[in-house]
């Protein structure tokens, strides 16, 4: 028998009679007894106060969250205010980020800067060959494209590659220095180079002239017997009138006499200096692996070349003896046998780098007016720089801060001078007075760069700068008058160090007197090392990237060991 009611809770109530004895019954009435004398809240009472009409307008006032029940109307409120401060939030952030922000501007390029900038555009005015669009040089254009291709003892193309000078004369015993210390220079001071936005244009000045250096021998052979040492002619023979590229006065772009090709077959001094010029490029690549190796395997075979033939390069009486000449071999077979090393890892070019006998006839113990001077013709000091850290501060090479900066790496904190030291900072401060100097401190308050400053020379002995790009052809006399005019030169060569003053500090402006106007790649190439081991704040070279090929001192650990496998 069952009797049914309402369940205040919406369900049915039934009461019925069990079996249950009066014990269960006791014992129930315990555990019931127990749980209603647990005291409800508020809110549990009014539930089951309320009527069977109010049930529903109660439930809807309360909102249960899971962990708790709270009212509607406070939940609501919540909601709406969290809501509220997250859109005040973003219309504030949108107003603040509308209204323009007076930002300081970043500070001016330094000076050392500037000037690097314009010193690198002055190897753009010295390409030769087809150029690239974005060469930038505006009165520059595609010149001397059948170098090679017109000498009939030749027949391939030496198209490419640098003019020297104001002339039109491929030297490539400077232009390799040049190259090996524009790539001593990236090798050294990418990370300034990437910083003011000329690290991918230093590497292109310095690919320009690799690729035309392995087009000057074959450089796919491990073995050759020729390499070429010149294109063009700088002949001065008194009363001669053979067109060449110092007797005429043309813009290259107008060059129509023919081009001599200067072949050697005994010049180790030219073969080593074009190794050190491969090997350092091949540094400055190494991110190109397929075009580093191929440098490298250049510079080996000429390398081999210049230790197999026997000679200077300038002997004999040639334009080379007369421009541009060599008056040893020795220093180059010190310095580009430490490049070669530093290219390869290979140890027996360090073990020939620092052999006592190579450098006994490279003068190294002896001394001499050159000593310590580094140029084109004298490597030894670079040489040195190059092969021992540590033995950094028995070298003397004031002319560049580079200098300054290995005393730091070596931690050396500068060096003597007979019984006086000089700390590295006095280094750098001396280093800094001579690249002023070339700017524009100096007596006549002349800047020696053409383009920086307000006052630079302006009659610069240079054919392609002193002639005027307007479609008129000047031949090979034609172009005299403007050699001999008075006027500035119509085009700017930006960047061009010419070669400057007298020890009197005296400077005559005049395009025919090249010993004061004349600028040269291998001088604009130690200026550009220089003013980029100046520039910027920080300073100091790379101490890794150079030795990026030596293999380590100590043999590398083993493999970890296989898995485990039960």
């Amino acid at each position: 028998m069952s009797m049914y009611g309402r369940d205040p809770w919406g369900g049915p109530l039934e009461i019925c009679h069990d079996s249950a004895t009066d014990d269960d019954r006791s014992r129930n009435l315990d555990i019931d007894r127990g749980a209603l004398s647990r005291t409800l809240d508020e809110t549990q009472q009014s539930w089951l106060l309320a009527g069977p009409g109010d049930q529903g307008r109660k439930k809807k006032k309360y909102v249960d969250i899971g962990c708790l029940v709270v009212s509607r109307k406070l939940f609501v409120w919540t909601v709406g205010v969290l809501v509220a401060a997250a859109v005040f939030a973003g219309v504030v952030a949108g107003i603040a980020k509308a209204i323009p922000r007076h930002r300081h501007p970043p500070p001016p390029p330094d000076d050392y800067t500037v000037a690097l900038h314009k010193a690198l555009m002055f190897f753009n005015a010295q390409r030769s060959g087809k150029l690239p669009k974005h060469n930038n040089v505006p009165w520059r254009g595609n010149s001397c494209m059948k170098d090679g291709l017109s000498d009939p003892a030749v027949r391939r193309s030496l198209v490419g590659g640098y003019y020297d000078a104001g002339d039109a004369v491929k030297f490539n015993f400077p232009a390799a220095f040049s190259m090996t210390l524009l790539s001593w220079s990236v090798i050294e001071y990418s990370a300034k180079y990437e910083a003011v936005g000329e690290l991918g244009h230093v590497r292109e000045i310095i690919k320009w002239g690799a690729d035309y250096f392995l087009k000057t021998f074959n450089s796919t052979a491990d073995s050759i017997d020729r390499i070429v040492a010149q294109v063009g002619s700088g002949a001065t023979s008194p009363g001669s009138t053979q067109p060449n590229d110092h007797y005429c006065w043309m813009r290259p772009e107008d060059i129509d006499y023919p081009r001599p090709v200067v072949e050697c077959h005994a010049c180790s001094d030219l073969a080593a200096e074009m190794a050190a010029a491969l090997a350092a490029s091949s540094i400055v690549f190494k991110d190109n692996k397929a075009y580093s190796q191929k440098l490298v395997h250049g510079a080996t075979t000429v390398f081999q070349f210049a230790r197999d033939r026997r000679g200077r390069y300038s002997a004999g009486g040639s334009d080379a003896a007369k421009f541009y000449n060599s008056t040893s071999y020795w220093d180059e077979f010190v310095w580009s046998s430490s490049w070669m090393y530093l290219a390869t890892g290979n140890t027996s070019y360090l073990t020939l780098a620092t052999h006592p006998k190579l450098a006994k006839h490279a003068g190294a113990f002896w001394g001499g007016p050159d000593y310590g001077v580094f140029s084109w013709d004298n490597k030894l000091t670079g040489a040195q720089i190059r092969t021992a850290y540590s033995a950094i501060k028995t070298i003397a090479m004031p002319w560049t801060s580079m200098n300054r900066d290995y005393l730091e790496a070596a931690d050396t904190p500068g060096w003597y001078c007979g019984p006086h030291f000089y700390s590295v900072e006095v280094l750098r401060s001396f280093a800094r007075t001579q690249i002023e100097y070339i700017l524009g401190k100096n007596p006549l308050k002349m800047s020696y760069v053409v383009g920086f400053g307000k006052r630079y020379p302006k009659h610069v002995h240079h054919r392609g700068a002193s002639i005027p790009k307007n479609g008129v052809h000047y031949g090979c006399k034609g172009g005299w008058k403007w050699r001999d005019t008075k006027k500035p030169n119509p085009n700017i060569i930006v960047g061009a160090m010419v070669a400057g003053p007298d020890r009197h500090d005296g400077f005559k402006d005049v395009r025919k007197n090249y010993n004061y106007t004349e600028a040269t790649l291998a001088g604009n190439a130690g200026l550009v090392a220089a003013l980029i081991a100046l520039s910027g704040e920080g300073h100091g070279v790379d101490k890794n990237t150079m030795f990026s090929a030596v293999p380590p001192m100590f043999p590398s650990p083993p493999p970890p060991p296989a898995p485990w496998k039960p």
